[in-house]
Protein backbone atom coordinates (compact mmCIF):
# COMPACT_ATOMS: atom_id res chain seq x y z
CA UNK A 1 0.00 0.00 0.00
CA UNK A 2 2.91 2.36 0.83
CA UNK A 3 4.63 1.75 -2.23
CA UNK A 4 2.01 2.12 -4.39
CA UNK A 5 1.35 5.27 -3.16
CA UNK A 6 5.04 6.42 -3.29
CA UNK A 7 4.76 5.75 -6.79
CA UNK A 8 1.32 7.79 -7.78
CA UNK A 9 3.30 10.67 -5.35
CA UNK A 10 6.11 10.21 -7.77
CA UNK A 11 4.29 10.24 -11.20
CA UNK A 12 1.86 13.30 -9.54
CA UNK A 13 5.20 15.34 -9.14
CA UNK A 14 6.58 14.40 -12.95
CA UNK A 15 3.48 15.14 -14.53
CA UNK A 16 3.31 18.61 -12.61
CA UNK A 17 7.31 19.09 -13.43
CA UNK A 18 6.48 18.28 -17.10
CA UNK A 19 3.04 20.49 -17.05
CA UNK A 20 5.54 23.50 -15.82
CA UNK A 21 7.91 23.00 -17.81
CA UNK A 22 5.59 22.69 -21.25
CA UNK A 23 4.13 26.17 -19.54
CA UNK A 24 7.62 27.91 -18.91
CA UNK A 25 8.27 26.78 -22.92
CA UNK A 26 5.48 28.18 -24.30
CA UNK A 27 5.21 30.98 -22.00
CA UNK A 28 8.81 32.33 -22.89
CA UNK A 29 10.06 30.75 -25.82
CA UNK A 30 8.43 31.94 -29.39
CA UNK A 31 7.97 28.63 -31.28
CA UNK A 32 7.57 30.87 -34.71
CA UNK A 33 11.58 30.72 -34.75
CA UNK A 34 11.28 26.90 -35.84
CA UNK A 35 8.90 27.54 -39.00
CA UNK A 36 10.31 31.05 -39.92
CA UNK A 37 11.95 28.90 -43.08
CA UNK A 38 10.18 30.32 -46.44
CA UNK A 39 8.37 32.94 -44.61
CA UNK A 40 8.87 36.92 -43.97
CA UNK A 41 9.76 37.76 -40.52
CA UNK A 42 12.49 40.45 -40.81
CA UNK A 43 13.42 42.76 -43.73
CA UNK A 44 17.30 42.93 -44.04
CA UNK A 45 17.31 47.33 -44.16
CA UNK A 46 19.61 49.71 -42.61
CA UNK A 47 16.84 52.50 -42.19
CA UNK A 48 15.83 52.33 -38.64
CA UNK A 49 12.19 50.42 -39.29
CA UNK A 50 10.08 48.67 -37.27
CA UNK A 51 6.36 47.02 -37.89
CA UNK A 52 3.83 47.14 -35.50
CA UNK A 53 1.24 44.03 -36.27
CA UNK A 54 -1.47 42.80 -33.79
CA UNK A 55 -3.24 39.50 -34.34
CA UNK A 56 -6.64 37.81 -33.53
CA UNK A 57 -9.37 41.08 -33.92
CA UNK A 58 -11.01 43.23 -34.33
CA UNK A 59 -12.31 43.18 -31.06
CA UNK A 60 -14.86 46.21 -30.19
CA UNK A 61 -13.09 46.55 -26.84
CA UNK A 62 -9.44 46.49 -27.21
CA UNK A 63 -8.98 47.71 -30.97
CA UNK A 64 -10.53 50.91 -30.65
CA UNK A 65 -8.39 51.47 -27.49
CA UNK A 66 -5.25 50.31 -29.46
CA UNK A 67 -6.10 52.66 -32.79
CA UNK A 68 -6.61 55.40 -30.25
CA UNK A 69 -3.12 54.76 -29.09
CA UNK A 70 -1.51 54.49 -32.73
CA UNK A 71 -3.25 58.07 -33.74
CA UNK A 72 -1.87 59.33 -30.29
CA UNK A 73 1.19 58.35 -31.34
CA UNK A 74 1.27 59.33 -35.14
CA UNK A 75 2.11 55.96 -36.12
CA UNK A 76 0.66 53.53 -38.65
CA UNK A 77 0.72 49.52 -37.98
CA UNK A 78 -0.80 45.98 -39.05
CA UNK A 79 -4.13 44.15 -38.30
CA UNK A 80 -3.79 40.83 -38.91
CA UNK A 81 -7.73 40.05 -38.81
CA UNK A 82 -9.95 36.90 -37.85
CA UNK A 83 -12.60 36.36 -40.84
CA UNK A 84 -15.25 35.61 -38.15
CA UNK A 85 -14.53 38.68 -36.13
CA UNK A 86 -14.96 41.07 -38.54
CA UNK A 87 -17.78 39.62 -39.39
CA UNK A 88 -19.54 40.64 -35.88
CA UNK A 89 -17.62 44.04 -35.60
CA UNK A 90 -17.49 45.04 -39.13
CA UNK A 91 -17.52 48.89 -38.05
CA UNK A 92 -14.30 48.51 -36.32
CA UNK A 93 -12.39 46.66 -39.35
CA UNK A 94 -13.53 49.45 -41.47
CA UNK A 95 -12.27 52.08 -38.62
CA UNK A 96 -9.24 50.46 -38.27
CA UNK A 97 -8.48 50.60 -43.21
CA UNK A 98 -9.97 53.92 -43.01
CA UNK A 99 -7.32 55.50 -40.18
CA UNK A 100 -4.77 54.08 -42.87
CA UNK A 101 -3.41 50.81 -41.60
CA UNK A 102 -2.63 47.79 -43.42
CA UNK A 103 -4.87 44.40 -42.84
CA UNK A 104 -3.76 41.02 -43.36
CA UNK A 105 -5.35 37.80 -42.99
CA UNK A 106 -5.38 35.88 -40.34
CA UNK A 107 -7.84 32.60 -41.29
CA UNK A 108 -11.73 32.44 -40.62
CA UNK A 109 -11.59 31.21 -37.05
CA UNK A 110 -8.14 30.82 -36.06
CA UNK A 111 -7.83 26.61 -36.40
CA UNK A 112 -4.37 24.68 -36.67
CA UNK A 113 -3.75 24.81 -39.89
CA UNK A 114 -1.18 21.71 -39.60
CA UNK A 115 -3.98 19.22 -39.42
CA UNK A 116 -5.62 20.77 -42.73
CA UNK A 117 -5.29 19.54 -45.91
CA UNK A 118 -4.84 21.90 -49.11
CA UNK A 119 -8.69 22.69 -49.99
CA UNK A 120 -9.15 23.21 -46.48
CA UNK A 121 -6.31 25.56 -46.37
CA UNK A 122 -7.64 27.33 -49.28
CA UNK A 123 -11.06 27.78 -48.40
CA UNK A 124 -10.20 29.12 -44.97
CA UNK A 125 -7.99 32.00 -46.33
CA UNK A 126 -10.67 32.69 -49.25
CA UNK A 127 -12.87 32.90 -46.48
CA UNK A 128 -11.60 35.05 -44.41
CA UNK A 129 -10.34 37.45 -47.68
CA UNK A 130 -14.38 37.26 -48.90
CA UNK A 131 -15.49 38.65 -45.63
CA UNK A 132 -12.40 41.41 -45.03
CA UNK A 133 -13.19 42.93 -48.72
CA UNK A 134 -16.80 43.17 -48.04
CA UNK A 135 -16.20 44.76 -44.88
CA UNK A 136 -13.72 47.27 -45.31
CA UNK A 137 -12.78 47.03 -49.44
CA UNK A 138 -9.28 45.41 -48.76
CA UNK A 139 -8.18 42.49 -50.52
CA UNK A 140 -6.06 40.86 -48.41
CA UNK A 141 -2.42 39.65 -49.54
CA UNK A 142 -0.46 39.05 -46.37
CA UNK A 143 -0.99 35.97 -44.43
CA UNK A 144 -0.09 35.27 -41.15
CA UNK A 145 -1.06 31.53 -39.81
CA UNK A 146 -2.77 31.01 -36.41
CA UNK A 147 -0.04 29.98 -33.82
CA UNK A 148 2.65 30.36 -36.19
CA UNK A 149 2.56 26.77 -37.98
CA UNK A 150 2.70 25.98 -41.67
CA UNK A 151 3.94 23.24 -43.49
CA UNK A 152 6.48 23.21 -45.99
CA UNK A 153 3.95 21.96 -48.13
CA UNK A 154 1.11 24.76 -47.02
CA UNK A 155 3.05 27.41 -47.33
CA UNK A 156 3.98 26.85 -51.14
CA UNK A 157 0.12 26.72 -51.28
CA UNK A 158 -0.36 29.96 -49.90
CA UNK A 159 2.29 31.83 -51.99
CA UNK A 160 0.34 29.95 -55.37
CA UNK A 161 -2.67 31.83 -53.59
CA UNK A 162 -0.55 34.99 -53.78
CA UNK A 163 -0.06 35.65 -50.77
CA UNK A 164 2.94 36.19 -48.50
CA UNK A 165 3.27 34.60 -45.34
CA UNK A 166 4.18 37.39 -42.63
CA UNK A 167 5.60 35.89 -39.11
CA UNK A 168 7.54 38.34 -36.88
CA UNK A 169 11.14 38.47 -35.28
CA UNK A 170 10.46 39.98 -31.93
CA UNK A 171 7.20 38.93 -29.91
CA UNK A 172 5.96 41.03 -27.00
CA UNK A 173 4.31 37.97 -25.71
CA UNK A 174 1.44 40.54 -24.51
CA UNK A 175 -1.20 37.43 -24.44
CA UNK A 176 0.50 36.40 -21.18
CA UNK A 177 -0.37 40.03 -19.79
CA UNK A 178 3.30 40.70 -18.96
CA UNK A 179 3.61 44.34 -17.46
CA UNK A 180 3.60 47.01 -19.76
CA UNK A 181 7.36 48.21 -18.38
CA UNK A 182 8.80 44.43 -18.95
CA UNK A 183 7.50 44.00 -22.70
CA UNK A 184 8.90 47.55 -23.43
CA UNK A 185 12.15 47.01 -21.55
CA UNK A 186 12.28 43.27 -23.50
CA UNK A 187 11.45 45.42 -26.58
CA UNK A 188 13.47 48.10 -26.68
CA UNK A 189 16.92 46.15 -25.68
CA UNK A 190 16.18 43.09 -28.57
CA UNK A 191 15.14 45.55 -31.38
CA UNK A 192 17.08 45.46 -34.48
CA UNK A 193 16.01 47.74 -37.97
CA UNK A 194 13.43 45.62 -40.04
CA UNK A 195 11.71 44.24 -37.10
CA UNK A 196 8.58 43.08 -37.05
CA UNK A 197 6.84 43.10 -33.44
CA UNK A 198 3.85 40.93 -32.63
CA UNK A 199 1.14 42.19 -30.48
CA UNK A 200 -2.68 41.09 -30.45
CA UNK A 201 -5.98 43.26 -29.98
CA UNK A 202 -7.83 40.24 -29.11
CA UNK A 203 -7.74 37.09 -27.51
CA UNK A 204 -6.04 35.41 -24.88
CA UNK A 205 -4.37 32.16 -23.55
CA UNK A 206 -7.29 29.65 -24.24
CA UNK A 207 -9.20 31.91 -26.65
CA UNK A 208 -9.60 33.75 -29.36
CA UNK A 209 -11.53 36.47 -28.28
CA UNK A 210 -11.74 38.29 -25.02
CA UNK A 211 -8.46 38.39 -23.47
CA UNK A 212 -7.26 41.55 -21.73
CA UNK A 213 -4.79 43.88 -23.80
CA UNK A 214 -4.86 46.72 -20.99
CA UNK A 215 -0.63 46.29 -21.26
CA UNK A 216 -0.76 46.48 -24.71
CA UNK A 217 -2.65 49.50 -25.00
CA UNK A 218 -0.57 50.80 -22.32
CA UNK A 219 2.96 49.95 -24.24
CA UNK A 220 2.18 51.52 -27.64
CA UNK A 221 2.76 55.00 -26.43
CA UNK A 222 5.43 54.39 -24.32
CA UNK A 223 7.01 52.40 -26.91
CA UNK A 224 6.44 54.50 -29.76
CA UNK A 225 8.20 57.43 -28.06
CA UNK A 226 11.54 55.22 -26.48
CA UNK A 227 11.93 53.86 -30.04
CA UNK A 228 11.57 57.48 -31.78
CA UNK A 229 14.42 58.69 -29.38
CA UNK A 230 16.42 55.73 -30.98
CA UNK A 231 15.46 56.83 -34.50
CA UNK A 232 13.30 54.43 -35.39
CA UNK A 233 10.12 55.03 -38.10
CA UNK A 234 7.20 52.88 -37.23
CA UNK A 235 5.72 51.64 -41.10
CA UNK A 236 2.86 48.94 -41.73
CA UNK A 237 4.01 45.71 -43.81
CA UNK A 238 3.71 47.22 -47.31
CA UNK A 239 6.09 50.27 -45.97
CA UNK A 240 8.38 47.76 -44.31
CA UNK A 241 8.50 45.54 -47.57
CA UNK A 242 9.38 48.24 -49.67
CA UNK A 243 12.61 48.50 -47.84
CA UNK A 244 14.43 45.42 -49.49
CA UNK A 245 13.46 46.51 -53.04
Amino acid sequence: MKKTKRILLAVSVILLLFGLGVALFVIFFDQAVLVRKGTIYHIGCTDKLVALTFDDGPSPVWTPQILDALKESGVKATFFMLGRHVEEYPEIARRVKDEGHDIGNHSYKHPNLLFYNKYQLKDEILKAEEVIKTATGVTTKYFRPPKAWLSKREKKKIKEMSYEVILWSLNSKDWVTFDDKYIIRYLVKNVRPGDIILFHDSGGAFSVEGGDRHETVLTIPRLVEKLKGKGYRFVTITELLKCKE
